[in-house]
């Protein structure tokens, strides 16, 4: 250790003594040798792993009621095989369509070309031309997608409107991600959108967060969505949904909050895995890839993280500012300690510039190998597999701190990742989650239906949606909807589920069906046998047959006691109950059709 490095250190076991001596902290020269401490770092890294597995499979306990065992999970990988282009769409957009079929089939002379042509074409979002589904939007009548931040401020939160007029912008970001996900064609930016909204989540419910969510979607996740993490960790921290989510709009020198502090680094960067609990942080050994970093965290790097955060508030009339009500941010350089901070290994001087202090622990965030890691882990967990394969999830981590910097880091990582050799031969690895299923059955099926705000059809959906748990940007805490299959494969998830997509067979609005079962069938199947029905819906909704024994079982239930390969059934819902082959077609059509959506190959991709 050199003279400066041995400087640095003294200060800054000098600056930890005296502000935690008189409480959770022993004497630096003590400390340093103590065998208790040594024994407290070697208890917490013997857990790291343990601790790193548990917190994607406890949280999901929450979302979907019993888990289906890893057998049952490992069955899945059993399922047919489709073509690379199905599978790709299936991770790459929300479902497969006839048309992004074609268009992906145009766009090279072979499947490997094809998807290197598809992810290009969808990394380069801007040039795609959506303004389709930003016309649906204004004719459903979504009124604050566009309303600037201080806008959002001044009509939903300071007049105190009733509650309907101060959520809407929230509700139109719900019921708008829905719309987006089925109509977009960016669809990849609409995937990474929900990525990064489980990432840094923020319920769209709170009562504070609410009113400005619109900012928080719009100006914070879908502008950084390819773009840079560290401007998103920044944008993240100064967005006024996020400082009031996690408090950091009281955070002051003189009334410290840690909540953003602690959640910043347990579940935005570090990840719990690399928490150490109460440790001497100058026991922590240094990071196997980088050793100018330490390789995971101490409670004292989450004090000293919520001290330098001090002061990033917001404007909205706090006693002492009665007169700073727009919403904005601000930095108050009186709420802020301004004394040194210890932080990761890196001591920060007193007295820095304004909000240097937070800017140099983003800094350290985002360039620090375990981070790298915990958030490429979090990519291949949501694209190829819910084990991420560790050499993937390393090369990735990688590309991330090689471009952290560049502007376009994010695109230059999930390029990395989608041309995997591990992304084109993943199937079977992931499930649907219940917001996936229901945007893929509306797209596979054609649907021509826009969700709207206080209309009873649509208000109908939300409640009916909200029974299977994942209701866009509802998840109670901050560590967001868990992406795992394990979480989504309990008894109640499948079967709120399947009732969902059940309903969406049956109902319209207006006149309007939800997906028009009849109105393809009778455009594009013309004759109604029972195996020519089945085949249809098949390919529509799977992109492919499923394999012979569920296909039988299909034509078995359209055909009832009609000969499958002869009777052509008739187009009528009249009843028939002494022969079942004529009882209620239309509606055993739409249940048929209900069943292909309830199969393991339209929930699996």
């Amino acid at each position: 250790m050199n003279r400066k490095a041995r400087r640095e250190r003294a200060l800054a076991q000098s600056h930890l003594f005296r502000r935690y001596g008189k409480g959770r902290w022993i004497r630096p020269q003590k400390f340093a040798s103590s065998a208790r401490a040594q024994e407290q770092l070697e208890a917490a890294q013997a857990t790291q792993q343990q601790t790193a597995a548990a917190w994607d499979l406890d949280a999901p306990q929450m979302a979907g009621g019993p888990s289906m065992s890893r057998d049952s999970q490992a069955q899945l990988l059993t399922l047919a095989r489709p073509s690379l282009p199905i599978r790709a769409l299936n991770s790459l957009s929300y479902g497969i369509t006839p048309t992004s079929l074609s268009e992906f089939n145009g766009l090279g002379s072979n499947d490997a070309q094809r998807l290197q042509n598809y992810i290009d074409w969808q990394l380069d979002w801007s040039a795609i031309d959506d303004s389709a589904v930003e016309a649906r939007l204004s004719a459903a009548g979504y009124t604050t997608l566009g309303k600037p931040l201080t806008q959002l401020w001044a009509e939903h939160v300071v007049p105190d409107p009733a509650y309907e007029v101060r959520m809407r912008p929230a509700w139109e970001i719900q019921r708008g991600a829905f719309v987006r996900a089925t109509y977009s064609k960016r669809q990849l930016r609409e995937v990474m959108v929900n990525f990064w909204h489980d990432h840094f989540n923020v319920t769209a419910s709170d009562f504070a967060a609410g009113p400005v969510y619109v900012h928080y979607d719009r100006d914070v996740l879908r502008k950084s969505a390819f773009g840079n993490f560290r401007t998103l960790l920044e944008d993240v921290a100064c967005s006024p949904s996020m400082l009031f989510y996690l408090d950091n709009v009281s955070n002051t020198r003189s009334g410290p909050n840690e909540n953003w502090a602690r959640e910043l680094l347990e579940l935005h960067t570090l990840g719990a895995g690399n928490y150490l609990g109460f440790t001497d942080p100058f026991l922590v050994p240094p990071d196997p890839q980088d050793p100018a970093y330490p390789s995971g965290y101490t409670d004292i790097d989450v004090y000293e993280t919520a001290s330098a955060f001090t002061g990033w508030s917001m404007k909205n009339a706090h006693w002492q500012y009665p007169n700073d009500n727009d919403g904005t941010f601000v930095y108050r350089q009186a709420w802020h300690d301004a004394g040194p901070k210890f932080v990761l290994g890196r001591l920060l001087n007193p007295e820095q510039p304004a909000m240097k202090d937070g800017r140099d622990v983003l800094d350290r965030l985002a360039s620090h190998p375990a981070v790298a890691r915990f958030v490429c882990a979090k990519l291949v967990r949501r694209f190829v597999s819910d084990t991420p394969p560790p050499e993937l999830v390393a090369s990735a981590a990688a590309v991330f701190r090689q471009h952290w910097q560049s502007p376009n880091q994010i695109e230059h990582v999930l390029r990395h990742i989608l041309n995997s050799s591990a992304f084109a031969n993943a199937w079977g690895q992931k499930n649907r989650r219940p917001f996936e299923a229901v945007v893929a059955a509306m797209r596979a099926a054609g649907s021509d239906w826009t969700l709207r705000v206080a209309q009873s059809r649509s208000d109908d959906f939300m409640y009916r949606f909200g029974f299977t748990g994942h209701a866009p940007y509802e998840w109670p805490a901050p560590n967001g909807y868990p992406d795992t299959g394990l979480a989504w494969s309990g008894a109640s998830t499948y079967a709120t589920t399947w009732k969902m997509l059940n309903w969406l067979t049956e109902t319209n609005d207006g006149g309007v069906p939800l997906l028009p079962v009849l109105q393809l069938s009778r455009a594009e199947v013309s004759s109604w046998t029972a195996p020519n029905l089945v085949d249809y819906w098949c390919r529509r909704l799977l992109g492919y047959l499923p394999d012979a024994s569920r296909r039988q079982t299909l034509i078995a239930f359209m055909a009832q006691n009609g000969d499958p390969a002869t009777y052509v059934i008739t187009d009528t819902d009249a009843w028939s109950g002494n022969d079942l082959k004529r009882h209620y077609n239309q509606q055993r059509l739409r249940s048929m059709v209900s069943l292909v959506l309830m199969t393991p190959e339209f929930l699996s991709r």
